[in-house]
């Protein structure tokens, strides 16, 4: 598939309403955010619930709630659920939206492929857990979202993969620009995609400013990028100009342009991904 792929991450676990007025928060708001960013040509949806109170969520209730209401307008896009597990690492809450049936069971679910520390906490993901969900994904047909922020991780997705545990088509999402792991350089973006299993599509997003940078080599030189509020507040590296998940979105449309690039339709990536329709 020669067309690029964009996977919208509009909420996150982080993100919370005095950080900024514009990101989502409650399910409908969720719902209302990735309507209009589907509109504006985004494929994949990476999502996180919150509960009434704003909190991060496991819950695969609030994620039904999520899911039904993006694919009565949307549904051909793909959904992927978050299994992170910063908030709650046991494996039967972050397994729990994977346990969704029918029109309701998510497309694809997130799996970062090691333990890692962020500026202020840390991402573990014991190689058990990472093994379990993975296994638990097979068994429910749906397709995993690799997540890597550096070379090593690669090389345990391949690990998998020769195991038999990781099936292609492969998609991963590379996370750059976080304080301890790949920057947002060419160099760090090589020396990570070089080592990608065969039939592997990959998208590069940026953590917070390196959210531009990042997405301008996944247009350039990747398989497509993920973008949105989740990852970065701001439209400017100044942090002068609040975002709103349908201006980056909309950027990433007029970049891709210029750059002489077309962008997948929601149909396509799933053929190339191999994801069937819920309903079907």
């Amino acid at each position: 598939m020669k067309d690029l792929i964009l996977n919208l991450a509009p909420t996150g676990m982080v993100p919370t309403r005095d950080m900024s007025p514009h990101v989502p928060i409650s399910p409908q708001e969720i719902i209302a955010d990735c309507r209009r960013c589907a509109d504006l040509g985004a494929t994949i949806l990476h999502v996180h619930a919150r509960d009434e109170s704003g909190k991060p969520t496991w819950r695969k209730e609030v994620y039904a709630r999520i899911i039904g209401g993006i694919r009565e307008t949307h549904p051909d896009v793909i959904i992927c659920v978050s299994l992170s597990g910063r908030n709650f690492p046991e494996f039967k809450h972050r397994s729990d939206p994977l346990f969704l049936e029918g029109d309701l069971k998510p497309d694809m679910a997130s799996l970062t492929l090691a333990s890692m520390n962020f500026a202020r906490n840390e991402s573990v993901n014991a190689p058990d857990m990472v093994t379990r969900l993975a296994e638990t994904m097979a068994e429910r047909g749906i397709r995993p979202e690799l997540e890597v922020f550096d070379a090593g991780m690669v090389n345990y997705a391949n690990y998998l993969a020769d195991r038999g545990i990781l099936t292609g088509p492969h998609y991963f999402n590379i996370l750059l620009g976080n304080l301890a792991s790949a920057q947002a350089t060419p160099l760090h973006l090589a020396a990570i995609t070089q080592d990608l299993p065969d039939n592997a599509y990959w998208c590069a997003g940026g953590i917070g400013a390196a959210q531009l940078a990042a997405n301008a080599l996944g247009l350039l030189f990747g398989n497509g990028v993920r973008v949105g509020l989740e990852d970065f507040l701001w439209l400017d590296a100044e942090r002068k100009q609040p975002a709103t998940n349908a201006q980056m979105v909309g950027r990433i449309r007029q970049l891709g342009t210029t750059f002489g690039k077309s962008f997948a339709s929601a149909g396509q990536v799933r053929e190339a991904l191999g994801i069937g329709r819920h309903d079907a």
